[in-house]
């Protein structure tokens, strides 16, 4: 840990950016199934799901630098890597043989729910470590996935 004025202790602050790192590999991961999606979908709503796809993908690249730069705000290091981000995701593999809109829709909602899940625990636990500021960074990363899943399951729950 490198030292900082932050008034969190070293426990704390290390507690936390092994947190933040847990969910650093997750919002990479799942950035990288968006884009998965965003480049191999196909069917009649192609262009709209391939444009939500990444704008999901631009979410999580947002997400990933301010989960990073909190991380090293607090002391830490960023273990931002793809093979790093591999080993500690939580997330199921994205299977990288589907292209209908539907399978990715499935898919890809069910991924951004698992990682929601994650979050909103990370809210809590950071909550309870006594970081407001980095409980608050959870909140609202937490509030946009919600919002970019009801995109995704609205596609989803036509009656046809």
């Amino acid at each position: 840990m490198y030292k900082t004025k932050i008034d969190l202790s070293e426990k704390t602050r290390r507690n936390v950016v092994s947190i933040l790192n847990e969910r650093l590999a997750e919002a990479i991961d799942l950035q990288s199934q968006a884009k998965q999606a965003h480049w191999n979908v196909k069917g009649p709503n192609f262009i709209a799901l391939h444009e939500l796809f990444d704008k999901i993908s631009d979410l999580c690249l947002e997400q990933i630098d301010e989960i990073a730069e909190r991380i090293t705000a607090l002391g830490g290091a960023a273990e931002g890597t793809v093979a790093v981000a591999a080993k500690r995701s939580r997330l199921k593999n994205y299977p990288l043989s589907i292209t209908a809109g539907k399978d990715h829709l499935h898919y890809l909602s069910t991924q951004v729910a698992a990682f929601g899940k994650s979050v909103r625990a990370a809210i809590d636990e950071t909550a309870r470590l006594g970081d407001a500021d980095t409980a608050d960074l959870f909140t609202g990363i937490s509030r946009d996935l919600d919002k970019h899943l009801w995109f995704l399951e609205a596609h989803l729950q036509d009656k046809a």
